[in-house]
């Protein structure tokens, strides 16, 4: 009779389990980088929307006559906004480009505004997708808004 005393040799954890650690640590850092990715996009769109001068931009267009004939009611924003925003106090400029749409039809907002105390628009236009126009917010109201201007929804 064959009286076998071989040590049998344990796997060590990593040899035991890297078949499933490899593509679990592999998509948590993808879902990682895709929240911190997501992280930024909404924390930038939320610094946007909460500034003075988007505010104040998009109630000049919601309340334009022309803008609301081309686009339609009610006028809203339809994405992602683009472009800069810098404050330090009381001093601020601003260079965005909004898109928004209507019952009738899409359209850029384009703003340029300087803060000095209040916020100055330079130049405030909607162009209007459809018929290739654009509509200048400032020549039939000359009166810069200021912050503590009141914002309809």
């Amino acid at each position: 009779m064959d009286d076998s005393n071989e040590l049998v040799v344990k796997k060590s954890w990593w040899d035991r389990n890297w078949k499933w650690f490899v593509p679990t640590g592999c998509l948590s850092i993808l879902a990682f980088f895709g929240l911190f990715i997501a992280g930024i996009f909404f924390g930038i769109t939320y610094m946007f929307e909460e500034s003075d001068a988007y505010k104040n931009a998009l109630n000049k267009v919601q309340n334009n006559p022309n803008a609301i004939e081309k686009l339609g009611k009610p006028i809203e924003t339809d994405g992602m906004a683009s472009g800069n925003i810098h404050t330090s106090g009381e001093a601020g400029n601003c260079d965005l480009q909004i898109p928004i749409k209507g019952s009738k039809g899409k359209g850029t907002l384009f703003v340029v505004a300087t803060k000095r105390g209040k916020w100055k628009f330079e130049h405030l236009s909607v162009y209007i997708e459809k018929t290739e126009e654009e509509i200048d917010l400032l020549a039939s109201d000359p009166q810069p808004i200021s912050a503590t201007d009141s914002i309809t929804e």
